[in-house]
């Protein structure tokens, strides 16, 4: 193989946020209605407070209303419970997400057990995950959904059909790598959750026609781990040392995977930033508004099917 193709999240995600639009203007048309998101954030992690800005920021833009509930960091656990019982109990609100990671001492379980899984656009409550589990509809986790969407993109780009690829995904997270071997399965995947126990776990990777890494560990995965014209999509997003003297910042992001080594063997990989980040956004979105439908009992607009 030579350099891999770049899976473009970014140009895949604006598609992806177009189609939301187009949603959002048929329900105005037919139900003189525009979902709402509500987005909770607990105090001033910046790498939260970017991707909350970025949601309303996409949110607004797709034509839906954006709510934001900032609170602080010494906030106590009951009054962020309440919080979320409160925006269940609107009924304007359509879906509800609470910015990870909540702050130490803050028991993240019992916060996201309280979210109405009607309106959990995440995908994390137990019946969320159940649902996802038992094959039966529900909303799914976005980064998940948007992996299985780039890995798609890329394989139609190459004219081979996702359906009878082998996927591993690196990483057994229920945030990440439990739920898209759910997703890929329904792909018609064959799937192996691979970790930091597996045996061999350079050799379980080399046999992945789709290799997801999401394990939190730069650069883990090495180039010698990728098979030839592999599919790479790299979940990590992993901020070290900037080791280029004529760098403006001392760190720099880098993902789970040795993207340098892995594009000169794969057949394509998505770039960290760049990549998955911004299908999370997206596929968000596109959940407010299935949410949005299915509480209403409203038909999803036919651009949401594809």
């Amino acid at each position: 193989m030579g350099d891999a193709s770049l899976i473009d999240g970014k140009a895949i995600a604006a598609k992806v946020r177009a189609d939301v639009t187009k949603a959002v203007t048929e329900l105005n048309t037919a139900h003189d209605y525009a979902p709402t998101l509500a987005v909770v954030l607990v105090g001033e992690d910046p790498a939260s407070q970017v991707y909350v800005r970025n949601k309303h920021k996409f949110t607004r833009e797709a034509g839906m209303q954006s709510l934001e509930h900032k609170l602080p960091i010494d906030v106590d656990e009951d009054t962020i419970v309440e919080l979320v019982r409160t925006l269940n109990a609107n009924e304007a609100v359509d879906g509800i997400l609470v910015q990870l990671p909540l702050p130490d001492g803050i028991n993240t379980k019992r916060v996201i057990g309280e979210i109405d899984p009607a309106k959990d656009v995440d995908g994390l409550t137990e019946i969320s995950a159940g649902r996802l589990s038992l094959g039966h509809a529900g909303l799914r986790p976005c980064t998940p959904v948007g992996s299985v969407i780039l890995a798609k993109q890329a394989l139609d780009a190459l004219g081979q059909d996702i359906s009878g690829k082998h996927c591993v995904i690196v990483g057994r997270s229920i945030l990440v790598g439990k739920p898209a071997a759910f997703l890929f399965l329904e792909q018609n995947c064959t799937v192996t959750i691979a970790h930091s126990r597996t045996k061999d776990l350079a050799g379980v990777c080399r046999s992945a026609d789709i290799l997801v890494a999401a394990v939190g560990r730069p650069l883990m995965v090495k180039g010698d781990w990728i098979k030839p014209g592999a599919i790479i999509i790299d979940v990590g997003i992993n901020r070290v040392p900037n080791t280029n003297p004529n760098a403006k910042r001392a760190t720099k992001l880098v993902g789970d995977v040795d993207f340098e080594a892995a594009s000169k063997i794969a057949a394509a990989i998505t770039p960290v930033p760049g990549g998955v980040g911004p299908m999370t956004i997206a596929c968000l979105l596109r959940n407010t508004v299935l949410a949005a439908c299915a509480r209403r009992g409203w038909n999803v607009p036919d651009v949401l099917l594809s």
